[in-house]
């Protein structure tokens, strides 16, 4: 097993560029650095630092490893610090939540009990989710977000998965497709609503109809799964929306599964980096995480 206190002297030396200098501020005698850094070499397999007229440079493996090093140093130095002492009984803070539209709905009820019964003067602000980007995350104005991970999210943001989740149908209850099986057929002989904006796709759905030689009509669509839901419950149209992610919002309704084969998806909470040794972020993050588990029996 690596000894994980090169790790901190990895860091040093790549961040100095100097034996000499990474010495001093680790407080080691030349020999002594001059063997942690021939112990690296041995560790990693590469030079890392090597002769250029009278200084040192990376290797272009050193460069590669220097930003995720930082990054691994810090987190640890986090990790290993002194927690401040979180009084879950005096806390005041307002936390800002962004959720896509049936979020809240499902498991904002149970989440706010917890939080009040640990936290009474912790308030929650959800915020609806219109778009993919994490800008609000990056400015401090959201806390946290869910949603599934994107390439927009930005490589810095952290994730933590809260649970798979599917598309299904849902259609009033007393529809005509509640009283059968829904195959493809089915599906596609009535018309559909369905919720759309940036960055959420359905299109997999309609590939796959499109597979078995079949198309459904979009009737309307809306910028959200409520309205979708709303329309579906009060006229003969299909909504395709997440399964548990709109389950409240389904209620008195009948679902189904969508008769394609289509890929599961994993909604998880998204937030900065630093509010990751925050003690009231992380109780908030652990309290969801746990409301979801709880919520979905898992």
């Amino acid at each position: 097993m690596p000894d994980l206190n090169l790790l901190h002297t990895l860091d040093v030396l790549l961040t100095e560029g100097s034996v000499t200098r990474a010495g001093r501020r680790l407080r080691l005698s030349p020999s002594a650095m001059s063997r942690a850094l021939a112990r690296l070499r041995t560790v990693t397999g590469d030079q890392l630092l090597v002769r250029a007229g009278r200084g040192l440079v990376e290797t272009p493996r050193a460069t590669e490893m220097k930003a995720k090093v930082r990054e691994l140093v810090e987190e640890a130095q986090i990790l290993l610090r002194p927690a401040d002492r979180l009084e879950l009984a005096t806390l005041q803070r307002t936390f800002t939540l962004r959720t896509s539209d049936g979020f809240a709905e499902t498991f904002g009820a149970p989440l706010i009990e917890r939080v009040q019964q640990e936290a009474p003067g912790v308030h929650l602000r959800f915020v609806r989710k219109l778009d993919k980007s994490s800008e609000g995350l990056r400015a401090g104005i959201v806390d946290l977000e869910t949603g599934v991970v994107a390439g927009t999210s930005g490589p810095e943001i952290r994730t933590q998965a809260l649970f798979v989740d599917r598309y299904v149908g849902a259609v009033r209850s007393d529809h005509p497709l509640s009283r059968t099986s829904v195959g493809a057929p089915d599906y596609v002989a009535w018309g559909h609503v369905i919720a759309w904006r940036q960055g959420l796709d359905l299109g997999e759905v309609d590939d796959e109809l499109r597979t078995l030689g079949r198309a459904r009509e979009i009737v309307a669509t809306v910028d959200g799964f409520s309205a979708a839901l709303a329309l579906a419950r009060g006229s003969d149209l299909i909504a395709t929306v997440p399964d548990h992610h709109t389950a409240r919002l389904r209620d008195g309704m009948y679902t189904f599964p969508v008769p394609v084969e289509t890929r599961d998806f994993t909604i998880s909470l998204l937030w900065h980096p630093r509010l990751d040794g925050d003690p009231a972020h992380r109780w908030l993050r652990n309290t969801l995480h746990s409301t979801c588990r709880a919520e979905l029996g898992s």
